[in-house]
C-alpha cells in the first residue's frame, strides 16, 4: 500500500500510472464517489504491493534502507542498483512490504432505535473481518442491578461470517449521560454489583458468541475510587469463572493524581493490575462542544501512552482511535452551538462542494478544512485521513501495544482499513 497526496493539477489517471496500476482500483480502494473529482491535499490509499519511493536530494540507500527498516543490500538487489553507486535524483524505488504485528482490534457498535440498521450491520459485517471484538454498545447498569440492553440483531450472523467475537459494553449511562451518582450507588451495594454480574452472564449466554466484557463507567466520583476497584476485582474473579475476558476503558491520564471529574476515579496501576487489558480513550481533544482542535492530536496521544506505560505493561494496552471528525461554525462560542459530527469521506465531499483544499498540521498529525457555507458562515473541519491514521498505527508499533480500538462504526472511512490490514495481522479469539 501507498499513501498519495493529491496535488494541484493531477487526475486519477496520471496517479495511477505512477504507480502502475489502474484509475478504477484507486477509485474503488477510496470509495471515490466521483474519481473526476480530487481534492488538492486529499490522501489516497494506493492498492499495491509494497510501495514506491522516489529519491529525493541529500538521499542515500543507506538512509532509504533505514527509513523503510531494510537491509541496504536488500533494497539494492530488488532495485537492481551498485550499492555503492550514487543515486539519481528523481528515480523510483520499489519498496516490499514490511512484516506484519499481530494485534487486537476492537471496534464499537451502538444501534440507533429498536433494532440494527441494515446500513450498520453490513458495515460492522465488513468491518469485523479485520476485528478481534465487536463491541455492543451498551448494555446500561441500573441501580437495582438489572440491564437495559441494546438491539442486537444480525449480530450472530456475523459472528459465524467472519470469527469476531462480541465484547459486551456496560455502562452508567443515565438518560444519555454518564451519571456519576448511578454509580455511587451501584458501588455502595455489593448485592446490586452480584446480581448485575450474573445479569450481564445471562445475557452473554443468551447473545452468544460473547467473549469479553468491557466497563465503561466514566465520570465516577473520587471519593468511590477504592470501592470502584474493588468491583472490578470482584467482576474478574465472576467472569473468569465463564471464561470471559474483562477490559475497562479509562480516560486519557498523563499523570496519577490528574484533577478532574472524568479523571480521578481512574487509576491506571491498580486497574492494570486487575483486569485482562485496558481501552484508553485517546481522542476527543476537540470535541463536539469545544472550540475546535483536532479529535485525536498524536502528540497528546503520546503523552498518555507515555504515561500509561509506567503504569501497566504495553501488551495491556488498547489505543482508542476515532474514525470520526468535526465540523465547527466559526467564531466558536462556548455554550452555543454544537459541532457537527462528519465522516472523513463526508469531510472529503464537504471540500469538494465548496472548493477548498485539504490542510495538514505536521504537528498534530491531522487534516483539516477551512470554508464558507451557502449562508456565508465561516467554518473548519479537523477529521482524520491515511496520513493521520498512519502515524496512530507507527506509535502502536513503537509502544508495543496490544491493539487499537475504534469509536465507532457507522462513520465511512475505507482508508483505515485499507492500512490496517497493511500494517497488521488481526489476532481471533
Amino acid at each position: 500500500m501507498q499513501i498519495h497526496v493529491v496535488q494541484p493539477g493531477q487526475s486519477l489517471y496520471g496517479i495511477a500510472q505512477a504507480y502502475r496500476t489502474t484509475a478504477q482500483a484507486i477509485a474503488q480502494a477510496n470509495e471515490l464517489r466521483n474519481p473526476n473529482q480530487l481534492v488538492v491535499g486529499q490522501a489516497l490509499v494506493i492498492p499495491i504491493y509494497g510501495s514506491f519511493y522516489w529519491v529525493q536530494p541529500g538521499d542515500s540507500l543507506y538512509r532509504i534502507a533505514q527509513r523503510f527498516g531494510l537491509e541496504v543490500n536488500t533494497l539494492a538487489q530488488i532495485n537492481r542498483l551498485n550499492v555503492n553507486a550514487p543515486l539519481a535524483i528523481g528515480i523510483q524505488l520499489y519498496i516490499p512490504p514490511r512484516p506484519k504485528t499481530e494485534i487486537e482490534a476492537l471496534a464499537f457498535l451502538e444501534p440507533r432505535g429498536d433494532e440494527i440498521s441494515a446500513l450498520l450491520l453490513q458495515q460492522a459485517m465488513d468491518a469485523s473481518r479485520n476485528l478481534t471484538y465487536l463491541s455492543l454498545f451498551s448494555l446500561e447498569a441500573k441501580r437495582d442491578g438489572s440491564l437495559r440492553t441494546p438491539p442486537s440483531n444480525g449480530i450472530e450472523n456475523i459472528v459465524e461470517t467472519t470469527g469476531a467475537a462480541v465484547m459486551l459494553v456496560v455502562t452508567n449511562l443515565e438518560a444519555g449521560q454518564f451519571s456519576g451518582e448511578l454509580m455511587r450507588d451501584i458501588l455502595q451495594s455489593i448485592a446490586v454489583q452480584e446480581l448485575m454480574l450474573e445479569n450481564i452472564i445471562s445475557y452473554a449466554e443468551q447473545l452468544g458468541g460473547v467473549k469479553a466484557v468491557m466497563f465503561d463507567l466514566e465520570h465516577i466520583p473520587g471519593d468511590q475510587k477504592t470501592a470502584y476497584n474493588q468491583f472490578l476485582q470482584r467482576a474478574v474473579e465472576r467472569l473468569h469463572e465463564v471464561n470471559l475476558v474483562v477490559c475497562v476503558a479509562l480516560a486519557p491520564k498523563t499523570r496519577a493524581d490528574q484533577p478532574g471529574e472524568w479523571f480521578v476515579a481512574h487509576d491506571y496501576k491498580a486497574v492494570g493490575q486487575i483486569v485482562d487489558f485496558v481501552m484508553l480513550m485517546t481522542y476527543e481533544w476537540g470535541y463536539s462542544a469545544g472550540p475546535p482542535l483536532p479529535v485525536s492530536p498524536i502528540k497528546e496521544v503520546e503523552r498518555v501512552l507515555n504515561y500509561a506505560v509506567t503504569e501497566m505493561p504495553p501488551n495491556k494496552i488498547i489505543m482508542g482511535q476515532n474514525l470520526y471528525g468535526y465540523d465547527w461554525t466559526l467564531p466558536f462560542v462556548p455554550g452555543g452551538a454544537y459541532a457537527r459530527a462528519v465522516s472523513p469521506q463526508a469531510a472529503i465531499q464537504l471540500a469538494v462542494r465548496y472548493n477548498a483544499s485539504i490542510q495538514y498540521d505536521t504537528t498534530a498529525q491531522a487534516p483539516f478544512i477551512e470554508y464558507v457555507d451557502d449562508e456565508g458562515k465561516e467554518h473548519i473541519v479537523w477529521f482524520e485521513d491515511a496520513r493521520s491514521i498512519q502515524a496512530k498505527f507507527l506509535l502502536l508499533k513503537e509502544f508495543k501495544l496490544r491493539g487499537i480500538g475504534y469509536w465507532k462504526l457507522g462513520l465511512s472511512f475505507p482508508q483505515n482499513w485499507l492500512l490496517l490490514e497493511e500494517y497488521f495481522t488481526i489476532k481471533k479469539v
